[in-house]
C-alpha cells in the first residue's frame, strides 16, 4: 500500500472534540495520546507497529480500538523505528 510520506508538517483530521496531550513519531509512523486516554496512529504499519492488529499501513489516524474494549487509559506514547511503547492504566 502505498503511503504518502510527508517531509513538512501537515494538518491532521482528528475528530473535533479530541484534545492531543503526546505525540510521538517514529521513522514513518505518528502516533497521539488524546487528554481523554485513547491512542490514535497513523503511517507505515509492515511490522505492526500501529496497533491495530494487523500490518496495514494509513494515511489517517486510526484509534487503537483493543485500548477502549479493555477499558484501558494511553497515559504515554513513544515511537521507535518499527515499535510504539504505549504506558496504559487500567
Amino acid at each position: 500500500a502505498f503511503i504518502s510520506i510527508q517531509a513538512f508538517p501537515a494538518l491532521l483530521d482528528l475528530p473535533q472534540d479530541l484534545e492531543v496531550s503526546k505525540v510521538s513519531c517514529g521513522s514513518r509512523h505518528t502516533a497521539v495520546v488524546t487528554r481523554g486516554g485513547e491512542l490514535y496512529t497513523w503511517g507505515w504499519g509492515k511490522y505492526g507497529q500501529l496497533g491495530h492488529g494487523d500490518n496495514a499501513s494509513s494515511d489517517q489516524p486510526r484509534r487503537i480500538e483493543y485500548l477502549v474494549a479493555e477499558g484501558l487509559r494511553a497515559e504515554e506514547v513513544v515511537c521507535g523505528p518499527w515499535t510504539t511503547y504505549v504506558c496504559v492504566l487500567e
